[in-house]
């Protein structure tokens, strides 16, 4: 076995070691995905301390164990505040779709100038505080207030429409509007119509081709949108505090009550444990319908 030499052992050419310092360099460069951290480190700070705050004292206050659980599960009017909730979530959502399904396809097949305005109109009550357009609506829907008077004087009311499910169902349509009017455009934008024009030309009926084409084609603005409102209702606080009573009361105010009024913050926990979980089902319903929704469309945006 020979030994090396002088001329054997030759120095690496500057050229490797360079290479090899710029493969380094690259290698721990900081990407975009490093641009995230501090929005992590916020949401951190501010929903996941909480949370985990809120899930600990759920099972410890006043003492460990789980009989906050065994509470809302034992009491029968835990149940109907859920299900009352539950109800006006999905009226809100099923009556958003209605309103905002025929406004969507509107903007939809108007100019761009027309779709500018309307675009204006629904970004319009993101512009006020939704306290002072609660307070409008008790003004508006009160026994003496301006609706009654205009029903009165054509014959069909007065009604009441505060401190009862009709108030609150109002509230609610009004802020949760736009949450559905715009994944509905965004995914009718997305559809061709000419589509719908080839199956009229073929022969079939205009109310056909919209509901065998286009509305098809649109549902995954529908799943997103629907979902977006119902999964904020379940949370509503201040509108239903306002336009509702308390013997309407939904789990927001019931939470509110368990805290503040009671000072039950273990109760008051579980109350939201059980409403976080529940949108989070939600979510992945969303996930799943989106999903299951794009394989029959072949459509690859995302929605969510």
């Amino acid at each position: 076995m020979s030994l090396p030499t002088l001329d054997t052992v030759r120095p690496e050419p500057a050229s490797g070691r360079t290479d090899r310092a710029a493969d380094r360099k690259r290698r721990f460069r900081p990407g975009p995905a490093w641009l995230i951290l501090p929005a992590l480190a916020l949401a951190a700070g501010i929903f996941a301390y909480p949370l985990a705050e809120s899930m600990w004292t759920s099972v410890s206050d006043p003492v460990l164990g789980f009989q906050n659980y065994q509470w809302f599960a034992s009491d029968s009017a835990n149940w109907v505040i859920l299900g009352r909730t539950l109800w006006i979530a999905l009226l809100s959502a099923v009556i958003c779709l209605a309103l905002a399904y025929p406004y969507a396809y509107f903007m939809t097949i108007s100019s761009q100038k027309m779709k500018t305005v309307l675009i204006v109109i629904v970004l319009i009550p993101f512009w006020t505080s939704l306290m002072i357009r609660s307070f409008a609506w008790i003004i508006l829907l009160q026994d003496t207030g301006l609706v009654n008077e205009v029903l009165s004087w054509v014959g069909l009311g007065p009604f009441s429409m505060i401190r009862n499910t009709t108030g609150i169902l109002i509230g609610m349509v009004q802020v949760l509007l736009p949450f559905m009017v715009l994944p509905l455009y965004s995914a009718m934008g997305n559809v061709d119509l000419r589509l719908v024009q080839a199956a009229a030309s073929l022969g079939a009926r205009p109310s056909v081709a919209f509901f065998k084409i286009f509305v098809p084609l649109a549902m995954p603005g529908v799943i997103s949108g629907s979902l977006l409102v119902f999964i904020q209702a379940l949370g509503f606080y201040i509108t239903p505090a306002l336009l509702g009573s308390p013997s309407q009361m939904l789990i927001s105010q019931y939470i509110y009550v368990q805290v503040n009024g009671q000072l039950q913050w273990g109760r008051g926990s579980v109350l939201g444990v059980l409403l976080l979980v529940a949108t989070l089902l939600l979510l992945g319903l969303l996930a799943l319908l989106t999903k299951r929704s794009k394989r029959h469309t072949g459509d690859d945006g995302d929605l969510i």
